[in-house]
């Protein structure tokens, strides 16, 4: 079987990569992969997938940081015309931009893998040492790159796809090959789990190129993700003037001031690690007028739910005193959340032992991270229904930029490796 598999990725190969390149030169940010999900959608459909997409696999009123109607719009006339499939595309227009494919191959477990496909609000490094430009598939779409190896991800799922479409008498349950939008501000899992799509699932699969790591390495269970709430409040006034009548205006910048002060001088819990930031605050018109808005960009992390949960409700009430301080009101709109997870030792055990026979595979010594992962809402759905979950590390390292920067890039070497541990293990697993 691993013969065949190892076949197969072969000859699939250049295809892999050619998709790899092309989803990174036609870069789309969260909620906005129109291009890419139709596009995944119609392969999954002519390999002989049956396919869901759009609001048939996102609960509406789960998708959060969702950008404005006419961003979305302008965005889904842009994937039109850089040939995004006419098939697919009405589905995933206002932002449903989630697909789900599944081979059903009798009984036996469901078997789940997960890809995202989210570009970052980045604009990519045009300078000829960096090799997506001068090779000619740099990010042709503004402020949007892919910096974090989504486009991998997505080209490793249809390549995994392929070839297992390929050896679909050899499936003996089900396997849902999930593409997620939106990972990047965690905002894209949550509206998954919401529509149904992991609760049918008894082992969920899914994975992280890193271009920080020699080519190959492996931690096969993943965890230390920080759960984290991400966030943004508004606070309103009254304007009034500055000099002349400054007692009948109502400070929004004052409040905002005495809420960023607070917010961090949260004390930290005993328990674990505890974060909170204030990324971003913008309030005020003018010199002359006391300002009447303030918007403040914030986000709390926690080694635990539990912790983050600490975080974020103390940083609520910390919010609404500065409102009340300054007769202010005051505004929370959710922008992305992420669970706390940790990968089922049995199967990461046995995921060594599949990556030991594909080979071309080392082991990595576990370590935490600070990040955090939008994943872990489907592994709580799958572990707390009793079923088990990991995230995979693979190395993809390039010598490139690090994650989030304007250089980022992989070594291409890594997608057929993807593609084998990933078919292999969904072989495996799906005969139980």
């Amino acid at each position: 079987m691993l013969q065949r598999i190892a076949e197969i990725a072969e000859t699939i190969q250049e295809r892999v990569i050619a998709d790899r390149r092309d989803f990174h030169q036609h870069a789309e940010t969260g909620w906005c992969e129109f291009r890419t999900a139709s596009l995944v959608a119609r392969r999954l459909a002519d390999l002989g997938y049956e396919v869901h997409a759009g609001r048939a696999v996102l609960r509406d009123e789960d998708r959060m940081g969702l950008p404005a109607p006419e961003v979305l719009e302008q965005r889904w006339q842009r994937a039109l015309g850089q040939g995004g499939d006419a098939g697919f595309l009405d589905a995933v227009r206002g932002g449903f931009t989630g697909v789900v494919g599944i081979l059903r191959g009798g009984d036996g477990p469901t078997v789940a893998l997960r890809f995202d496909m989210d570009a970052l609000d980045l604009s990519e490094s045009q300078s000829p040492d960096h090799r997506p430009a001068r090779e000619g598939f740099a990010s042709l779409n503004p402020e949007a790159m892919h910096a974090c190896g989504h486009d991998a991800h997505t080209a490793i799922g249809l390549g995994t796809a392929e070839t297992l479409m390929r050896l679909k008498d050899e499936v003996r349950g089900t396997v849902k090959l999930v593409f997620q939008p939106a990972e990047e501000g965690v905002r894209g899992a949550k509206a998954m789990v919401g529509a149904g799509v992991m609760d049918d699932v008894d082992i969920l699969l899914s994975h992280h190129l890193y271009s920080g790591w020699e080519l190959g390495e492996l931690d096969p269970g993943r965890g230390g993700f920080l759960a984290t709430t991400k966030f943004d409040a508004f606070l309103t006034g009254a304007p009034a003037h500055a000099g002349g009548r400054p007692n009948d205006g109502k400070n929004a910048l004052l409040a905002a001031a005495t809420a960023v002060l607070n917010l961090h001088a949260i004390p930290r819990h005993k328990e674990g690690t505890t974060r909170i930031n204030v990324g971003r605050l913008v309030a005020g018109s003018g010199r002359n007028v006391v300002p009447a808005q303030a918007h403040l960009v914030i986000e709390t992390r926690g080694a635990s739910t539990e912790l983050n949960d600490y975080m974020y409700d103390y940083a609520l009430r910390i919010l609404e005193a500065a409102a009340a301080m300054h007769d202010c009101t005051l505004q929370i709109r959710p922008m992305g959340a992420a669970q706390s997870a940790s990968s089922d030792p049995q199967l990461a055990e046995r995921i060594v032992k599949i990556a030991h026979a594909v080979g071309d595979f080392s082991p990595r010594a576990a370590e935490g991270g600070g990040g955090s992962e939008d994943v872990t809402y489907m592994m709580s759905r799958v572990q707390e229904r009793g079923g088990q979950a990991v995230n995979i590390g693979i190395g993809a390292g390039s010598g490139a930029g690090g994650h989030h920067t304007a250089e980022f890039d992989i070594d291409e070497r890594a997608l057929l490796l993807a593609v084998k541990l990933l078919s292999a293990a969904t072989l495996d697993l799906v005969r139980g």
